[in-house]
């Protein structure tokens, strides 16, 4: 209550009216499984488009496991999850090790760590190995195999004079200046003052006790500005330009510039360095500076005797020149030294490093898709990262069911993953698990896949999508979950989310892997498999609204997610009454919080009922709460519901009727 103590007027605001309650998203996807390239542990990055997620993940080409090459069914879903009106989309890549197993790795593989089940490459020379720069794909996958670029850009003269009276005896003198130079920075300073002319490289450091730049070179003597440079001499500070092109050819190239090359080197109070810019941050103490580096696609390490920026210099001067890129090229570079060395074009000062050894791993096991989760450094991986996404309202794990049909193991991978992925929406509540069928399967072994299954929080779907490949063009089956996740954000936002999503056109399908009719179905349905049907004159459609589930109450898709969203809407819209006095104006504001929610539903249609008081009730009271609930600080509030039910079935009688009958 405020306090009234000095006389005057207070003004103060307050509610005549209850909290509301805002319905949350439905649509929000979560895709897990592998992809060629992108970060394994990471925080979820929100995908709105394909593009967004060639961005992070890589493109759609086909990924090899070991010596079997499948299909990119991750990339797949997620165009197909847009295609079909999906509008947000999370992805949890997962990767598994060439030497999971303990075994050993194909040769040209490395087997020593994480980091070098990346693409990667050295800048040194042969008898150097110690003063090296070391470059490698920031993420495991053979889509880190891209070519790398470092070029030297050398800027104009930064050296210059000032006329100044001599203090002491007061004739005018010059004195050297500098501008647009910074402490570390990397120079190459051109003598012509003196015989022979000379040209050399050296890191420049402000000198506080003589208020001068002092010039250091690798070896040799240091240079001091004020006493040691002439008129024309030049200084010219040099920095990096990386540049990164996917190995295929086939990606759009991104260029870094403007990078220093001092590890040490700052600009206006942070680090701009080409060591610090592509800097690892794997031993970063929390995700958030992990993900500093989650957009650059290599990461640049130094070895112990690369401490300063001219022993990075040195390294990229010592490293293999390489070949031009121009088919009707075929000698060598000139060394990078010559290159800066000489009158040439920045454009023409670079040489080429091509990253190899990147692999796509082992096809994951269930072991992947469970994830697991670090106490200690907030690091998680798998179905795990998924739980701190509140958004997520769909699951799926679009080709974890391939091969399903090839053997025991297979079948019990492909079994578990499914397992684990409905009880991941058990756990959360608010989330329903998108089921994919086996490929090439015969309606006897899908009927008894889904037997082995019964929970109100998934739902299969059969059979696999025929569609033209966009990356090979030849027409490959793909799993429904892409479709499916995409068809439920569309009926969502078209209609809404207690409409069945079912009787929709499938925009990217050309078929199916088996055209079902009438009868086939009939034996299907029942069971809680749903089923894509083509219907002359109407196309490709989904034709089919039920969960895995036994429980006649929880039999439809709609019903299961409109509870979900209710519950999850209530969830978030009453957070205010938590620890609110547990009395009568407490229950009645949470009733009337409540009633104007559902209230709003029933008019949109949504409740079954002529009246709000037959569709829904909200009891909040004496009557629900006893003496131990309120001793023990529980409000609790009783809601029913009639919600509509899909027509699944509709039927039309008809008979003759007499012309005579009244």
């Amino acid at each position: 209550m405020p306090e009234y103590l000095a006389p005057g007027v207070y003004i103060e605001e307050v509610s005549f009216r209850s909290k509301s309650i805002e319905g949350v998203s439905t649509t929000t996807t979560g895709f897990i499984g592998p992809t060629r390239y992108g970060p394994v542990d990471l925080d979820n990055e929100l995908i709105t488009s394909l593009g967004d997620f060639k961005r992070v993940y890589g493109d759609g080409t086909q990924m090899k496991f070991g010596s079997a090459a499948l299909h990119n069914y991750l990339w797949h879903a997620t165009r197909a999850f847009f295609s079909e009106g999906g509008k947000r989309l999370y992805i949890s890549r997962i990767f598994r090790r060439l030497d999971a197993d303990g075994g050993t790795v194909p040769a040209g593989m490395h087997a020593d760590g994480c980091a070098r089940t990346s693409a990667d490459g050295r800048l040194s020379s042969a008898a150097t190995v110690d003063e090296s720069l070391v470059v490698r794909a920031r993420w495991p996958g053979a889509a880190g195999n891209v070519r790398v670029r470092f070029g030297l850009r050398v800027a104009k003269n930064v050296l210059g004079f000032d006329k100044r009276k001599d203090p002491v005896s007061g004739v005018s003198i010059e004195v050297p200046v500098v501008s647009a130079l910074v402490d570390r920075d990397v120079v190459l300073i051109t003598r012509a003052s003196v015989s022979p002319l000379s040209s050399a490289f050296y890191l420049a450091t402000w000198s506080d006790a003589e208020q001068t730049y002092k010039f250091q070179p690798t070896t040799g003597t240091a240079l001091t500005l004020s006493t040691d440079l002439k008129r024309d001499d030049q200084i010219q500070v040099i920095t990096a330009v990386v540049a990164v092109t996917p190995g295929n050819g086939l990606g759009l190239t991104e260029v870094w510039e403007g990078l220093a090359l001092d590890p040490a080197h700052m600009q206006n109070g942070a680090s701009d360095s080409l060591l610090y810019k592509f800097g690892s941050f794997v031993e970063a103490p929390n995700q958030f500076e992990r993900a500093h580096s989650r957009d650059l696609p290599i990461v640049v390490t130094a070895e112990s005797n690369v401490t300063s920026g001219l022993h990075v210099l040195d390294a990229l001067f010592a490293a293999a020149p390489g070949k031009h890129t121009s088919p009707a090229a075929s000698t060598d570079f000139p060394s990078l030294r010559e290159l800066v060395l000489a009158n040439v074009s920045d454009s023409a000062r670079y040489m080429e490093l091509l990253l190899s050894g990147g692999n796509d791993g082992q096809r994951p096991t269930a072991g992947e898709y469970e994830g697991q989760a670090d106490t200690t450094s907030s690091v998680k991986t798998g179905l795990k990262q998924f739980e701190d996404i509140e958004d997520i309202s769909i699951v799926a794990a679009p080709g974890s069911t391939f091969g399903y049909e090839t053997g025991q193991p297979a079948r019990d991978a492909a079994n578990t993953i499914i397992g684990l992925v409905i009880q991941h929406c058990q756990y959360l509540r608010y989330r329903i698990a998108v089921i994919d069928s086996g490929n090439e399967q015969t309606l006897n072994q899908v009927q008894d896949m889904r037997a082995r299954f019964d929970s109100s929080w998934g739902a299969m779907y059969y059979p696999w999508v025929r569609i033209l490949d966009p990356v090979t063009r030849a027409p490959i089956f793909l799993p429904p979950s892409g479709f499916v996740t995409g068809i439920y954000a569309r009926n969502d936002i078209t209609r809404a989310v207690y409409k069945a999503p079912a009787n929709e056109v499938v925009n990217l399908s050309i078929g199916f892997e088996i055209l079902l009719n009438k009868a086939q179905q009939d034996v299907l349905n029942p069971l809680g498999i749903n089923c894509f049907r083509f219907f002359e004159g109407r196309g490709y459609r989904l034709w089919g609204g039920r969960t895995i589930s036994s429980d006649p109450e929880w039999k439809y898709v709609s019903l299961r997610r409109y509870f979900a969203f209710l519950e999850h809407s209530i969830d978030r819209g009453t957070q205010w009454a938590v620890f609110e006095p547990n009395g009568p104006l407490l229950w009645a504001n949470v009733r009337q919080t409540i009633e104007d929610f559902l209230y709003n539903e029933f008019v949109s249609g949504a409740l079954l009922g002529d009246k709000p008081d037959k569709a829904y009730f909200v009891r909040c009271d004496r009557s629900t709460m006893t003496q131990n609930d309120l001793d023990n600080g529980r409000l609790v509030c009783l809601i029913g519901l009639c919600p509509v039910k899909p027509a699944e079935f509709v039927i039309f009688r008809i008979g003759q009727w007499t012309a005579d009958r009244k």
